[in-house]
């Protein structure tokens, strides 16, 4: 394609000229005591922004979700003036994170590397930059080397919680489904409560806003961190027809029910069903910690001053669960105090094994958790660093993040959760698992409580028909950044 008009050109050098005016002096305002401090600075970030024509380009295309608005902005060859980036990296934020230094810090970064590279989550979709952002470099790929450079070393940063950041590995997840490689690996700015990823690769558990090299060396990081591989879980969950849930954001509704069916079902099915599927990263449960978890969330979204950031929210939580019954188990005329062994079966796969096989749920067992990681509910390890003897006497291996398995735990009463994330003590160790089958039965239960990596919801529950929920590995990793 030509070039710009000069009309163009000059357009164009004059909105970077004011937009690096902009950028100076509002970088000393966030701290830099110098220009000469900011150029240094400035220096160091430049190399993370892409030339400025890709950046339009891309952002073109995400706007007006169409693969083909950017290519105005696409030249024969890059030019001297707009060099190709060295380390290019996106930014998806969650201002809402973080208490109120979310929307700080995406001013910060906005103007450290650019507006284009910077996405607020409420305007910008992790799908939407997957499918129009990384199509329209794939696009120039074999005509503009920057492009093809760019859409080869390109790096994703997810300042937010778990949530926030599973969200983005599952939009990014559709490229291996598409053979669109490589997948750009994902970085962490941890702005949620828990930070149970961040912690698990290296990022910390929470962002010192108050150190003024925090955000450079955040990037740095970003951009220099060996790549590392995480599993991923994927979940279906088929319910009888007709029942009403409200599902959490990661489950999405299904035509196709893809359970195992050389499993039995042990209970009644319904001709008619509802399903639902996700991918966690960090954990499954079901039971009291889901129900605390559930009434929090309700509570927060009706009351949003009372959190303000993750040191209030752990409170909040922790107060929330002593009213939950957890702690008052000698209460058992509520059908929700008791076991879980009363409403749930379990089936379970091993690794590298294709049986089904039933698994004993202990009696006091109120909360079973699949883990995947090593880090639960703020950076506990509540599986525990098991000793040679022991792993061996129960046919369990050492742990890993991406070794193809789930540790299956339970909690008991509040007392025993409680000992448990201080890790004074283990959990009540069940399994190791490849596969997982859970199958619900209602009787005296309403309702169940379930969670997925923070997002609770309430599964009603059928007297006569069973619920089940499938748990199986995804068959390719999640790409992510060491911090370390």
């Amino acid at each position: 394609m030509a070039k710009p008009s000069s009309e163009g050109d000059s357009s164009t050098a004059s909105r970077t000229g004011s937009r690096s005016t902009m950028r100076e002096s509002s970088l000393k305002g966030c701290g830099f005591s110098s220009f000469t401090g900011f150029r240094a600075e400035k220096e160091d970030v430049l190399r993370l922004a892409m030339p400025l024509y890709l950046r339009l380009a891309m952002l073109d295309c995400i706007k007006k979700k169409d693969v083909d608005a950017g290519d105005q902005h696409f030249q024969t060859s890059g030019s001297e003036d707009d060099p190709c980036c060295e380390n290019p990296v996106v930014v998806f934020i969650n201002p809402k994170s973080g208490g109120r230094n979310g929307s700080v810090l995406q001013d910060r970064l906005q103007h450290m590397i650019s507006q284009e590279q910077v996405f607020d989550l409420h305007n910008v979709k992790p799908d939407e930059f997957v499918r129009y952002g990384l199509g329209c470099l794939e696009k120039w790929a074999e005509k503009d080397n920057c492009a093809k450079e760019t859409r080869k070393n390109i790096r994703v940063v997810v300042a937010g919680g778990d949530g926030t950041v599973g969200w983005v590995l599952g939009c990014l997840g559709v490229l291996h489904e598409k053979d669109q490689f490589p997948v750009p690996p994902v970085a962490i700015i941890p702005l949620g409560t828990g930070n149970d990823l961040a912690r698990s690769f290296g990022w910390g558990g929470s962002f010192p806003f108050a150190r003024r090299s925090a955000i450079k060396r955040a990037l740095q990081r970003a951009t220099n961190g060996r790549i590392c591989h995480l599993d991923s879980w994927h979940v279906v969950v088929q319910m009888p027809g007709g029942e009403v849930v409200d599902p959490p954001h990661s489950l999405k509704t299904t035509e196709v029910c893809d359970v195992d069916q050389n499993l039995k079902i042990e209970g009644r099915v319904p001709d008619k069903v509802n399903c639902y599927e996700g991918v966690f990263y960090n954990y499954f449960s079901i039971g009291m910690d889901a129900q605390v978890a559930y009434g929090f969330h309700h509570l927060r979204n009706e009351k949003p001053y009372l959190a303000q950031g993750p040191i209030s929210n752990k409170i909040i939580y922790s107060g929330y669960s002593c009213s939950q019954g957890w702690f008052l188990t000698p209460c058992m005329s509520d059908p929700s105090l008791r076991g879980l062994n009363n409403i749930l079966s379990i089936h379970i796969k091993r690794k590298n094994s294709s049986k089904w096989e039933p698994i004993e749920i202990p009696r006091s067992v109120r909360a079973i958790v699949a883990l995947n990681l090593h880090s639960y509910g703020s950076g506990r390890n509540p599986w525990g660093n098991l000793k040679p003897d022991y792993l061996k006497k129960r046919g369990f291996v050492e742990a890993h993040v991406d070794d193809g398995i789930l540790e299956i735990f339970g909690l008991k009463q509040g007392w025993h959760a409680s000992f448990v994330m201080v890790e004074l003590i283990s959990a009540k160790h069940i399994a190791q698992a490849s596969s997982i089958r859970l199958e619900l039965s209602g009787g005296d239960w309403r309702d169940a409580f379930l969670q997925m990596d923070g997002e609770p919801w309430k599964q009603p529950m059928s007297k006569e028909y069973s619920t089940i929920v499938e748990i199986k590995k995804v068959p390719f990793p999640s790409v992510m950044v060491n911090g370390e």
